[in-house]
C-alpha cells in the first residue's frame, strides 16, 4: 500500500505581497526627496568645482601666454593651442574632452569679462539667467 503525504505549498499570498509593496512604495515616499535634495546639492556644488578647476586652468594659460584666452578661442584653448599662441604649454586640463556642467551644457566664457579679466559660468539646469536651487547660476566671480 502507498502512502501519500500531505504536500503543503509555501509562498507568498497575494495580500502579502500587497503589502510589502504599499510599505516599500511608503519608504520612497519618505526617502526619496530627501535624495532628490542632496542631488541637486551635489550637481551645484559639482559645477562650483568644475568653475574653480576651469578658472585655474585658465590662470595657467595666462602665465605661460601673458593673455586670457579670447572669446572666440573660448575654453578650447585650454586643450588645443590656437594658431596665434606661440609659448602654449598645454594641454591645461587633464582630459583632452572640455567638461560639460552637470546638466550637460558647455560652460559659458566671455574674456574680457564685465566682472573681472574673465567672466566664467553655467546658467543651472533651466538655462536661464538667475534662478534658485537647482536653477541658479554658477559663476566664477562670486
Amino acid at each position: 500500500m502507498k502512502q501519500y503525504r500531505k504536500r503543503t505549498e509555501t509562498g507568498f499570498t497575494l495580500l502579502e505581497l500587497l503589502v510589502v509593496l504599499g510599505i516599500i512604495a511608503l519608504l520612497a515616499g519618505i526617502v526619496g526627496p530627501q535624495v532628490m535634495k542632496h542631488m541637486e546639492t551635489a550637481k551645484i556644488q559639482t559645477a562650483k568645482t568644475q568653475v574653480g578647476e576651469l578658472s585655474a586652468a585658465l590662470d595657467m594659460y595666462k602665465l605661460d601666454l601673458g593673455v586670457y584666452p579670447t572669446t572666440e578661442q573660448g575654453l578650447k584653448a585650454l586643450i588645443e593651442s590656437p594658431e596665434s599662441a606661440k609659448r602654449w604649454n598645454g594641454p591645461y586640463l587633464q582630459k583632452a574632452k572640455m567638461p560639460v556642467d552637470p546638466w550637460q551644457q558647455e560652460y559659458h566664457y566671455v574674456s574680457p569679462g564685465e566682472h573681472g579679466k574673465f567672466d566664467l559660468y553655467t546658467l543651472g539646469a533651466d538655462g536661464k539667467e538667475g534662478g534658485e536651487g537647482e536653477d541658479q547660476d554658477v559663476v566664477s566671480w562670486e
